[in-house]
């Protein structure tokens, strides 16, 4: 999400109360509401320890939170230099996403972008958009925090969001120890950042929470003397009286009391409490503030194998070109390109291995490929969201061009889309990071085999002496500067 976040950046000079002619749906009025210190009533199981119960306090902490933003001049434009609108993205291939988005990780969402975009085009005559509620009913693959975040930025709507780094600043400001993962702390969480959204400057709220939680409450070592808003949490609160405490008994200026606990702000429903840290996980002084956010152990991924082919021939003008095929238009890094590779069961020897890449493989070589030819090359892992992969290498170097046999053509029916690329050819596709790990696998192996002193180190097709320099148009002019997200949500002049 911290993409979105950066995307957003740009769209600190939208008009604020953008769509405010339309009907407000029901959230817009319950946020707005919330602007005065309003939560929804506690529950028998929650604590009004937890919550912001002071109008002045939430004043007060808007206006300390933006005054740190602004200073540290957070406010700033980036820009989509690909496809500045909506009506450009939604005109692009696929496979021309999918190249942009490449490295990126969680590939899904690049797709999803692009339907969205085509969704605006040509189900909503070019019209985004402009509430909360209406961005997660009409539009593919937006949730509820991406849909706060593009309403509040770029249309200015009194939304909060909750992301990662949301969820760690309200649970250290309100002590709120409960999993944060469970629905029930989450829908709190979400009361919370919608009580102290700035219903003047929503966008710029929201990204200062963001940013407060990126740069300053980070997960480890946060840098509490530097919060803007320390003064309103009560974690650090907790903190500070614990070591003064601490500091007085070890001068000995405490009281024959000193044995005794100090006296800490606690909510008074501790035990029953379903916001406070769970009793089997008390408080850790060690810890301090990252004592919270508590979140349930994450399952552990699961392991796989997969066989792995870098495939070469030689090409038309003896240049070495390299095989890459499809994935399937759907699942794990849906649509990406990568080397030829195999699902390898448990407990398979490596003669095993090799015996079913080959099988594999066999008809794209177009000819009969002894076992003795694949070549080992090394492992490579990589951990998706709930895979560790291990990809078994291997290379290939195919004798001569290869040509289909005929005994193979009605099998290549069935297979995927395939396509033989150069180096430079394989950079620029739709591959992911995984297989660039395999490519420097085999890169490295190839240059130790020719020796140092063949120039392996350095990257090929760079041109040193154009780094750092912007790309000049043919008639030697600059490139126009690309649009902000207010222009690229906005549809085109006379549409």
């Amino acid at each position: 999400m911290s993409k979105l976040r950066a995307a957003a950046r740009s769209g600190r000079g939208l008009q604020q109360g953008a769509g405010e002619g339309r009907k407000s749906p029901r959230r817009c009025r319950k946020n707005v509401s919330s602007h005065k210190g309003m939560l929804p009533p506690v529950s028998a199981q929650q604590s009004a320890y937890h919550l912001f119960s002071h109008p002045a306090e939430i004043e007060a902490f808007r206006k300390n939170l933006l005054a740190w933003l602004q200073a540290n001049q957070m406010l700033t434009e980036e820009h989509m230099q690909k496809w500045p609108t909506l009506q450009a993205l939604a005109k692009a291939s696929l496979e021309e996403v999918n190249e942009l988005w490449a490295g990126l990780g969680y590939y899904s969402r690049g797709k999803r972008l692009q339907e969205a975009a085509q969704k605006v085009v040509s189900e909503l005559a070019g019209q985004m958009p402009a509430t909360a509620e209406e961005l997660q009913r009409l539009l593919p693959g937006v949730g509820r925090y991406t849909a706060g975040a593009i309403a509040s930025i770029s249309y200015g709507q009194a939304t909060g969001v909750v992301d990662g780094n949301v969820i760690r600043v309200l649970c250290r400001v309100r002590c709120i120890g409960a999993d944060s993962s469970s629905p029930a702390v989450a829908d709190r969480l979400w009361d919370l950042a919608n009580a102290l959204v700035d219903p003047a400057r929503p966008g710029d709220f929201n990204q200062a929470m963001m940013e407060l939680g990126a740069t300053v409450c980070t997960p480890r070592a946060p840098l509490c003397m530097e919060c803007p808003v320390k003064q309103h949490c009560k974690a650090r609160c907790r903190v500070e009286k614990e070591l003064e405490f601490a500091s007085r008994r070890l001068l000995g200026k405490a009281a024959s009391s000193c044995s005794q606990a100090p006296d800490i702000e606690e909510c008074a429903a501790t035990g029953s409490c379903s916001l406070c840290l769970p009793a089997s996980e008390p408080w850790d002084s060690s810890l301090g503030v990252a004592n919270f956010p508590r979140r349930a152990a994450k399952k552990q991924p699961r392991a796989e194998r997969t066989a792995t082919c870098v495939l070469e021939r030689r090409g038309p003008r003896g240049q070495p070109e390299y095989l890459i095929v499809q994935r399937p238009s759907s699942g794990l890094l849906a649509g990406l390109w990568e080397f030829p590779s195999l699902a390898l069961g448990p407990g398979l020897k490596e003669k095993q291995q090799r015996e079913a890449l080959l099988a594999h493989v066999q008809a794209w070589a177009g000819e009969a490929v002894a076992r003795g030819r694949l070549r080992h090359v090394g492992e490579v892992s990589h951990v998706f969201s709930h895979i560790h992969q291990t990809y078994v290498v291997y290379s290939l170097l195919l004798g001569r061009d290869p040509e289909m046999a005929s005994g193979w053509r009605d099998e290549m029916l069935e297979r995927p889309a395939f396509r033989w690329v150069t180096q430079a050819e394989f950079q620029k596709s739709a591959v992911s990071t995984a297989m660039k790990k395999v490519w420097k696998v085999c890169e490295r192996q190839n240059c130790e085999g020719r020796g140092s002193g063949q120039g392996c180190k350095r990257k090929r097709g760079a041109d040193p002496s154009r780094a750092g320099q912007r790309k000049v148009e043919a008639d030697g002019s600059l490139p126009p500067r690309q649009l902000s997200l207010d222009a690229f949500l906005k549809a085109p002049a006379g549409e």
